[in-house]
């Protein structure tokens, strides 16, 4: 495992030492890629919904968007959107396909990175599929923002991505049992993530008023500090608004289909709050590798 990290180390030296050569340092800084990672204790909270729409919000500053679909079973992003891909990342990890060929632009300013609907694990991956995998990963690197989108639920993926996020947004809605998966989560991210030095962040989606939302949100903050010694930030809230749904028949992002709407202006809060707060030193495509492929 220790060669293994090496090796990882040296070819990320490399790739430093030639986009040092290539790019100036100011430019350089100013691409670093900020790595998103949304997640939620149960499926059926809008997690998807959110990843996309914050992408939309993102675009609309200006900024170059990728969504990368990290649900290996069930991968949705594409359908969210009316788009059926030929290819996505399993024809990447086996070699079949670059990152380049599968990437997809859509109508919206944003591109896509399907899902390897069928592939069971990351950690399965041989030696030569990882190396390739790290390589084809770098190519993202001239996006200022990657949406990662994982499937829900606490499996060793959606740790993974978690772990190399800079930022970790768990999305969970006022439902009992929402709450509690979404504490699970949270609590397994306590546990199981050595660094906790992303930001793990909180969004409460379908509210039906301000308070409903802040009383969930002061709940799930205050029990994590208490038993679990964790900062969780209070990121924002998603009105439960009838434009969702009909947005998500017509598989248009609310953001386009109603962009006055009171969910996508509550998205746009959320994306406003999130740009004010920094990327770390040491976090962006670099740290999300490292991390990634390190883990046990």
């Amino acid at each position: 495992m220790e060669d293994q990290a090496e090796q990882l180390r040296e070819l990320m030296r490399a790739k430093n030492n030639n986009t040092q050569t290539t790019t100036p340092a100011k430019d350089k800084q100013s691409r670093k890629t900020r790595i998103i990672t949304v997640a939620s204790g149960k499926g059926g909270v809008g997690k998807t919904n959110v990843s996309v729409n914050m992408a939309l919000a993102y675009a609309r500053l200006g900024k170059k968007v990728i969504v990368m679909d990290a649900d290996l079973g069930l991968a949705n992003v594409n359908v969210m959107l009316n788009m059926i891909p030929k290819y996505n990342l399993y024809h990447v990890i086996r070699k079949q396909k670059t990152m380049k060929d599968i990437l997809i632009d859509t109508e919206y300013g944003i591109q896509i990175v399907a899902g390897a609907s069928g592939f069971s694990k990351i950690a399965n991956l041989s030696e030569d599929e990882r190396q390739n995998f790290i390589n084809e990963l770098y190519t993202l690197s001239n996006a200022d923002i990657i949406i990662i989108d994982t499937s829900a639920g606490v499996s060793n993926n959606v740790l993974s991505f978690v772990a190399a996020a800079d930022d970790a947004v768990i999305v969970t809605t006022p439902e009992p049992t929402a709450i509690t998966d979404a504490y699970g989560i949270i609590k397994i991210i306590a546990t199981e993530i050595d660094n906790l030095n992303m930001g793990l962040k909180l969004v409460v989606n379908r509210v039906k008023t301000v308070a409903e939302a802040k009383k969930v949100a002061d709940r799930m903050i205050n029990i994590a500090g208490q038993f679990l010694n964790l900062k969780v930030d209070y990121l924002g809230f998603i009105y439960d608004d009838p434009a969702v749904p009909q947005a998500v028949l017509r598989q248009k992002p609310f953001m386009v289909l109603d962009p006055k709407s009171k969910a996508s202006l509550c998205v746009q809060h959320i994306v406003g709050r999130m740009e004010k707060t920094e990327i770390r030193q040491d976090g962006g495509l670099g740290n999300l590798i490292r991390r990634l492929f390190n883990r046990e």
